[in-house]
């Protein structure tokens, strides 16, 4: 196995392996932690299986979806994102993250995502890095506004389940590489 693709002060990001199914089969089958993704019915293991055998066969080294883990403990935190939007203009890539209840309120993700931030506009080129969540979710709101990100709009989907809140839509945070580059980031 490689070393991380990405280091932060606590955070180490790295490739996804087999030996990820236990930590991503618990991860996504937390109610809280799916709340705001399928209003929290936890996914099967099958589906778990199928979705990691995606992450592994991915390049990943540039872009993609990445484990995170505590660089002190080497404990499983979640994961975190960065790769081309479908259908955006390019140079957009979109920040996302995912991380077990434990990890929530410590600043991980705000790390994680700035790291990212960071990488997409000196490393990767990008142009515009963009993140999404249901407006409800303030949490992740906050995360994408500590990592320089600024609400662009609120946009209404159309979901197969309806879950409580999606009837205030979801929202759209942006940082184009003009202001990050002003912010001196």
């Amino acid at each position: 196995m490689s070393g991380p693709v990405l280091e932060t002060a606590r955070l180490s990001l790295r490739r996804f392996t087999p030996a990820d199914e236990d930590d991503l089969w618990k991860l996504n089958s937390d109610p809280a932690v799916m709340r705001f993704l399928n209003g929290g019915r936890p996914i099967s293991r099958e589906t778990v299986k199928e979705e990691l055998a995606r992450l592994i066969a991915e390049d990943g080294s540039r872009s993609g979806r990445w484990a995170a883990e505590d660089r002190e403990t080497g404990g499983c935190l979640g994961w975190f994102a960065l790769r081309p939007l479908p259908d955006a203009e390019p140079g957009t890539l979109e920040l996302g993250y995912r991380l077990k209840r434990s990890a929530w309120g410590q600043g991980y993700a705000t790390e994680g995502a700035r790291a990212l931030v960071r990488r997409a506009f000196t490393e990767l080129d990008a142009e515009r890095v963009v993140a999404c969540t249901m407006t409800v979710n303030v949490a992740s709101r906050r995360v994408m506004e500590r990592a320089g990100l600024r609400y662009v709009r609120t946009f209404f989907q159309d979901w197969p389940d309806v879950i409580e809140g999606s009837e205030q839509g979801d929202v759209e945070y942006a940082l184009s590489r003009e202001e990050w580059a002003e912010r001196g980031s």
